[in-house]
């Protein structure tokens, strides 16, 4: 028997991708359909009472047809695509978190939803590494005066350089699988590495701390936490007032964890000496934000996540559970309701 699948790619996680990794790890007769969301050429919304989702409900209702498998990154998965889809039984969502699927709805028509956790780990890992590099030793601001034809030797002053990470203490909120291979990296660079995570009991590298006792000791905060009511603004004017003098924080995790106004605040007090962001409360950030003027924050446009192999990662993991599907097998990552 023949199954039909969608491979509802983008031009991130490619079709190529998807249905290569499916090929290698499924049994049978495999039909792909394809159709090419617009992301990230066109950023993500909400689609009816899904998030962060690309296309159009319509777009997807007449790819999917009679497809029993959808593969994808960012489709609107919604009511009413599930609905108009009877045959659907399996939706694969190839990023950590299902949020552009309505899993009530799936659960209530039989659909399955799987998703690929930890695919962007070591790609994010390696992001926060680079922005604490990059905000320590002030790298995006001196290229900026050198492309501006200035040469600014006053750099050198003890005030204004900074830190190596061998030997300086490095705290981590949040020690999940893009944490802990921070901790790895800082821990083989020479870093004394803490670590706050509530829901740890031991850890194979670093020291696990209250957040207090890590925001008085560490001269790099990084922040890993996943936003929950509990750690919704966990960083705010009090925690950025009690971190080290010249301390350096950053956030590759949720924009939400943290009061940005409050950064600001600090760097313009010459209390920390530093920060670098990848996410924001507000994205794309808008015209006027501080944190496009304030001296001293590195940014990027939320890509810390973005590397081949996690594009590649997603295609494995779903074709994974793919494979488990049509032999029956539990999945690995079924996503609940």
């Amino acid at each position: 028997m023949t199954t039909r699948l969608l491979a509802a790619g983008d031009h991130f996680v490619l079709n190529r991708l998807l249905i290569d990794a499916v090929r290698a790890q499924a049994p049978g007769e495999l039909e792909f359909a394809e159709i090419t969301l617009d992301w990230p050429l066109v950023p993500f919304g909400r689609v009816a009472e899904v998030d962060e989702a690309s296309g159009t409900e319509d777009q997807l209702i007449e790819a999917l047809g009679d497809a029993e498998i959808c593969l994808t990154q960012m489709a609107p998965l919604t009511r009413r695509v599930i609905e108009a889809c009877p045959r659907l039984k399996l939706i694969g969502i190839g990023r950590g978190g299902p949020v552009n699927a309505n899993l009530k709805a799936a659960a209530e028509h039989g659909v399955t939803v799987c998703y690929a956790p930890g695919r962007n780990a070591g790609a994010t890992a390696e992001h926060t590494l680079g922005m604490i590099l990059a905000a320590a030793r002030r790298i995006p601001q001196t290229h900026a005066d050198l492309t501006a034809g200035k040469w600014r030797s006053d750099y050198y002053r003890y005030d204004e350089v900074g830190i190596e990470l061998r030997g300086s203490t490095v705290g981590l909120v949040g020690g999940g699988a893009v944490g802990n291979l921070v901790a790895q990296m800082l821990d083989a660079l020479g870093a004394r590495v803490l670590i706050h995570d509530p829901y740890l009991t031991e850890t194979t590298v670093g020291e696990l701390v209250s957040l207090k006792e890590l925001l008085s000791r560490a001269q790099v905060v990084t922040l890993h936490a996943r936003v929950t009511p509990e750690t919704t603004g966990m960083i705010g004017a009090p925690q950025i007032a009690a971190m080290r003098p010249g301390a350096i924080i950053v956030n590759c995790a949720r924009g939400a964890l943290l009061d940005y106004e409050a950064v600001c605040d600090s760097i313009d007090k010459a209390h920390l000496f530093g920060a670098a962001f990848d996410v924001f409360p507000e994205e794309p950030i808008p015209a006027g934000s501080r944190l496009l003027s304030t001296p001293g924050i590195v940014l990027t446009p939320h890509l810390a996540g973005a590397s081949r192999q996690t594009a590649a990662n997603a295609a494995r993991i779903l074709a994974e559970d793919v494979g488990r599907y049509l032999r029956g097998e539990p999945l690995a990552y079924a996503a609940e309701a």
